[in-house]
């Protein structure tokens, strides 16, 4: 890793965030360090940055506003969100807010440096505020989700599975990259449920409407298709 790649870690738990900053820096990263949410979203404004690790609760502000906040104000830097399995949110809201992606506590530093380096080699590409299909659109910051000029209710876990497969829209995307990205590859949660929630999906999104852009590719995966 170039000594010159820089990651913000903002964790509120000394030890944990020292921990980080030690390991980091052996793997060749430079690393600052924040305690707060306002400092962690003050300091992440300023662009020197190439990933963000970010805590979910956080005094000042919790992660999830930071989040919003950078991708409020066209902020694409990839960020790593750390969650905590007891909190009061699901680890799914992390994606919902506009994270790249998540680890739970405790997790692997092992696991953490590689989901990092991931996100490092995809970069930082601009992602419009809205994603859009052919005539379905999905707007993260609002949480709303319009076809054919129709608003479509969804529940959060829904929600997050087609704003991922949005994100990815026209390649096949596996039943595990679902799982690991929408629910939380640590737990031990059977693929058929990805299966399960595409149905949900297909109900809500594209019966109504007369569509069939949510397909299924035998042995592969799902692909989400503008039509419309």
């Amino acid at each position: 890793m170039l000594p010159d790649v820089r990651i913000l870690v903002v964790e509120d738990e000394r030890s944990l965030a020292a921990a980080l900053q030690r390991g980091l820096r052996a793997e060749g990263f430079a690393v600052d360090l924040s305690e707060d949410g306002l400092d962690g979203l003050a300091r992440a404004r300023t662009g020197d940055y190439d990933a963000v690790v970010l805590d979910v609760m956080l005094p000042g502000q919790s992660g999830y506003r930071v989040v919003q906040a950078l991708r409020a104000e066209g902020s694409w830097v990839p960020v790593l969100m750390l969650t905590a399995k007891d909190g009061e949110h699901d680890e799914a809201d992390a994606l919902d807010v506009g994270a790249d992606d998540y680890l739970t506590k405790p997790f692997s530093f092992v696991v953490l440096v590689a989901r990092l380096r991931a996100l490092l080699r995809r970069g930082a590409p601009q992602r419009p505020a809205v994603l859009t299909a052919g005539d379905l659109s999905l707007d993260p910051a609002r949480r709303r989700v319009v076809r054919s000029g129709v608003e479509v209710e969804l529940t959060a876990r829904e929600f997050s599975l087609l704003e991922y497969l949005l994100r990815r829209s026209g390649e096949v995307v596996s039943k595990s990259e679902l799982l690991a990205h929408v629910w939380d590859a640590h737990l031990d949660v059977d693929l058929n449920l990805v299966e399960v929630y595409v149905g949900y999906l297909r109900r809500k999104v594209d019966v109504p409407f007369g569509r069939s852009s949510l397909q299924t590719v035998r042995g592969a995966g799902y692909r989400l298709v503008p039509e419309g």
